[in-house]
């Protein structure tokens, strides 16, 4: 089973459902990728992660290019703002699904409220990631 995960800037959002389907079954393979790709993870999200034991501290942004020719099981991008560009991907894919997620990294205020927000988006992304393994990957595996 080949995952690929998609957003813009691939350095929160993609990185953490990449943590997390990772930790669901080591068998998956599983990639991120951006559009955009920042040029390195964001380090709240690593910290997020970290403090419910999964490690993505070392993840590197991908271009969505280097994926292109491969095939997937699944292609899921996860941009939910209407201001970024998700990918048309058109690799030789079998299920295209978009599971959107605020950007946790475009909170403003305090720090505690910014960190409440990449807490929230954290568990939102373990949930619905949660879902589809269960519902969808799981039982094809």
């Amino acid at each position: 089973m080949k995952i690929l995960i998609l957003c813009t800037g691939n350095s929160c959002r993609s990185q953490m459902a990449h943590g997390f389907l990772q930790s669901f079954d080591k068998n998956i393979i599983v990639c991120s990728a951006g559009t955009e790709p920042a040029s390195q993870v964001n380090p709240k999200a690593v910290k997020v992660m970290k403090e419910i034991g999964i490690d993505i501290s070392d993840h590197t942004p991908k271009m969505v290019d280097q994926y292109l020719n491969e095939e997937w099981d699944y292609v899921i991008t996860v941009c939910d703002h209407a201001n970024e560009t998700c990918p048309a991907f058109f690799g030789k894919v079998k299920h295209r699904l978009h599971i959107g997620f605020e950007d946790p990294s475009h909170a403003i205020g305090t720090e505690e409220f910014i960190w409440s927000e990449f807490k929230r988006v954290r568990d939102e992304i373990k949930e619905g990631f949660w879902k589809l393994y269960v519902e969808e990957i799981k039982p094809q595996l």
